[in-house]
Parts: structure tokens; C-alpha cells; sequence
């Protein structure tokens, strides 16, 4: 783990690992061993603990030394905790990482190589394949489309193979990489929110003031998903999921484009609640978005908050997003090719 800087360097390690722990007793282990294993040894590594009743961030802490602990006495949330490592980690980069996620060796190597190939970007994402399957996509960054909906680019597709880096909306907080000063100086990610969209948010900040995210493929995790909170389709995640969605649209749309693409939304939510509803789950999605609007005075609050500082136009923001529908229908990767200039315009 990281590893005291070299006489002349500043202090501290150049990135810090931040893992949030929440029962991640299965996958922890598998977890921090393959972090263990990178290539890139300049890092090091901070476990923060939700009030796990398993202990395995303790065990795992108490087994290596170098690892920092952060222990709650209560579940904050995904993104408060990310936010508890983020003032903790003495590192230049903030590697964000899943107890579920098993990072190739190369991973930091590769994520700190696009560093320095690209000196102007400061936040990245990477290549997730399935843990279970992985010749198929987990996600290839996070695409947001016109209708103002976001999800995990080329989720379950087949894995393309060998591709150049490129420009997504946003990075999956699984498995990214964030100046960290440019983290703290947005407030990190929104505590609000407390899990799940979170990383969609910061991402749609960073866009608003024209900071854009790059995808570094060759820089791989296979991820297994949700493995804290019961399955990508438990009612704890549908009903976060399905709140928090609406509340990113809301806080993080331009006034221009929100008006000009509410109807859009208004259609895709219906569609998705149809398909929920021949799964027979309508019930826990209606909560979460009647949660959503009933409480929207947290989205416009943080509305406020978000817009006062944006920098990049409607357009540039709507150049950002998918305009296809069978993109966000068929869950299709979302990658514009690299440029000279990002197409934010930053």
C-alpha cells in the first residue's frame, strides 16, 4: 500500500483508494487483495466502515496495518462516506472503489498513465465487466439521455474488446478517478442523495462547469453490483434509484433544456414503470418517485446550489447527452470519440 514519497516529492501518497463497507463481507477480501496486487504501488488505502455488523472492514484493517479505517456508528450512506474518505486521503487523485469490485493489476497504472496523457482532464472512467460473466459489459462510463434519464453504458452488452479512450457523461462511482481537490471544491458527492445517482450528479456538476469525464477502457474492474444492498433490483435500490433520478433531472438540468425535455422524461418514466409493471414491482418505484416529488424541495435547494456555478451552455450539455432512444432503451455505451477540445468545451 502507498508508500512514503520520494525525498523532493510532496507528501503523501499520489492516489488514495477510498473503499466504502457496508456487509461487504463476500467481496471485501477478493476486493482489497486485487488492490493489493496493482502495478502502480504509490497509493493507499482507506476503508470506511457504514456500521457493517460483519466486521470485515475490522478484520481486514487489523490484517494490514497500512490500511486507514474511518468507522461509523451508523449507516450515513454511499456518498457521505465517499466524502469522510475524500477529507481523510492525503493523495492528489481520488481512486473511488467497490467492495464488489476486483481491479485488474494495471487498473491505477493505466488511470495514472491517462493522467498524464491528459493533463487537462481531471476525472476518469473505466472498463467494468460483469464478475460473473466477464466477456459482458458492466458498464463502459455512464450515459445521460436527452430525456434527461441516465444509465450504465453497454450494461450486460458483450464486451467490444480493444478501444480508444473517449469522452462519457459520467463516471460510475465503482470504479473512477477525480482530482481530489476538484471533488472537495464541488462538495464531493451529495449527501442528500445517500446512495445511488450520486456519481450521475457529480458527473452532470462537473459537466455544468465544463469539466468532462474520460473513459480509460484498457483500465479494468469486474464488477459484481449492488452486492451491499441486496441486487441491483431490490426495493432498496429501485426505490433510491427512481428518487434520486428525478431529483438529478431536477437540480441539474439547464432552465432551457429541462423545460424543452421534461415531456421527454415524462415519457421515459412512464415507459420504465410499464416495464416494472409487468414484473409485477410497480409498487416500490411509485414510492420512490412520489418520495421524489413530494421532497422536491431538496432537488430545488441543491438546484439552486448547482446552477450558480455553471459554466457551459445548454448546448454544450446537450451535446454531452445520447439523442437516440434506443440508446437508453437498449442500454447502448455512449462514447464520442476523443478530440483535442473535450465536447464540453472545456
Amino acid at each position: 500500500m502507498a508508500r512514503a514519497a520520494a525525498l523532493g516529492k510532496p507528501l503523501g501518497p499520489q492516489v488514495s483508494v477510498v473503499v466504502v463497507v457496508y456487509e461487504s463481507g463476500p467481496t471485501l477480501a477478493q476486493c482489497l487483495a486485487a488492490v493489493r496486487a496493482q502495478t502502480f504501488a504509490d497509493y493507499e488505502v482507506i476503508l470506511v466502515d457504514n456500521a457493517s455488523s460483519d466486521r470485515t472492514a475490522q478484520a481486514a484493517a487489523k490484517a494490514d496495518p497500512a490500511i486507514r479505517l474511518i468507522e461509523n456508528s451508523e449507516n450515513l450512506g454511499f456518498a457521505a462516506a465517499v466524502n469522510q474518505g475524500a477529507r481523510a486521503a492525503r493523495g492528489r487523485w481520488l481512486a473511488l472503489l467497490n467492495p464488489d469490485a476486483f481491479a485488474e493489476p494495471a487498473w491505477l497504472a493505466r488511470l495514472m498513465a491517462a493522467t498524464d496523457a491528459s493533463p487537462g482532464v481531471h476525472a476518469f472512467a473505466s472498463r467494468q465487466l460483469m464478475a460473473d460473466d466477464p466477456t459482458r459489459l458492466d458498464g463502459l462510463g455512464d450515459v445521460m439521455a436527452l430525456a434527461g434519464y441516465p444509465f450504465r453504458g453497454g450494461f450486460t452488452h458483450k464486451d467490444p474488446g480493444p478501444m480508444e479512450p473517449g469522452w462519457v457523461f459520467s463516471a460510475c462511482g465503482g470504479a473512477m478517478l477525480i482530482d481530489r481537490e476538484l471533488f472537495l471544491r464541488l462538495g464531493g458527492f451529495d449527501e442528500r442523495l445517500f446512495c445511488y445517482c450520486e456519481d450521475v450528479d457529480l458527473g452532470y456538476r462537473l459537466r455544468l462547469i465544463g469539466e468532462p469525464t474520460l473513459l480509460v477502457p484498457d483500465a479494468v474492474v469486474r464488477h459484481v453490483g449492488s452486492a451491499s444492498t441486496g441486487g441491483r433490483r431490490s426495493d432498496f435500490a429501485v426505490f433510491h434509484g427512481t428518487r434520486n433520478r428525478f431529483w438529478v433531472f431536477v437540480k441539474n438540468t439547464p432552465a432551457v433544456l429541462f423545460w424543452l425535455t421534461l415531456p421527454l422524461h415524462i415519457l421515459a418514466t412512464l415507459v420504465l414503470f410499464a416495464r416494472h409493471a409487468t414484473r409485477g414491482e410497480i409498487v416500490t418505484p411509485v414510492r420512490g418517485l412520489a418520495a421524489g416529488i413530494r421532497h422536491i424541495g431538496v432537488a430545488l435547494e441543491a438546484r439552486r446550489e448547482a446552477q450558480s456555478t455553471r459554466t457551459a451552455s445548454s448546448w454544450e450539455i446537450a451535446r454531452a447527452m445520447t439523442w437516440n432512444p434506443l440508446d437508453l432503451l437498449l442500454r447502448r455505451a455512449f462514447i464520442q470519440p476523443r478530440q483535442p477540445t473535450p465536447p464540453s468545451g472545456a
